[in-house]
């Protein structure tokens, strides 16, 4: 049975898969905080630049984040950006979507990636 991983460092498979749903995870929100920025412009919103920046700042944590997972604290990081990926639904709606989306990525990418490592381990173990 595998594993929900919340803090520490996976193994290789591991690693790769979360990796991956966080830089895919950053264009979404990259291009999520362009939609605020137009939204707000067309409304003649004054917090536009404050969306534009604050959508910015979390898809580079978020490509930061998916180098960071070698240390123990990056899949910790990895979860706070799931969970920020959430709260920016509050600024554009339509991103309730791409946060339930990549956050079942984000599980399946930790339960399979352990699996997967789990039957590499027993496989160079019986062959050795």
């Amino acid at each position: 049975m595998g594993r929900l991983l919340l803090y520490g460092v996976g193994e290789k498979m591991t690693r790769r898969f979360a990796a991956v749903v966080l830089a895919g995870q950053a264009f979404a929100v990259f291009f999520g905080a362009l939609v605020a920025y137009g939204i707000s412009r067309a409304d003649d919103d004054g917090n536009r630049s404050t969306y534009l920046l604050l959508g910015c700042v979390l898809a580079v944590i978020s490509l930061l984040t998916s180098g960071a997972l070698r240390r123990p604290w990056g899949v910790t990081l990895g979860w706070l950006v799931q969970a920020a990926t959430l709260a920016f639904a509050f600024i554009v709606p339509a991103m309730v979507i791409v946060g339930v989306i990549f956050g079942a990525l984000w599980v399946t990418a930790l339960f399979q990636g352990n699996k997967m490592d789990q039957l590499t381990r027993d496989y160079t173990g019986s062959s050795a």
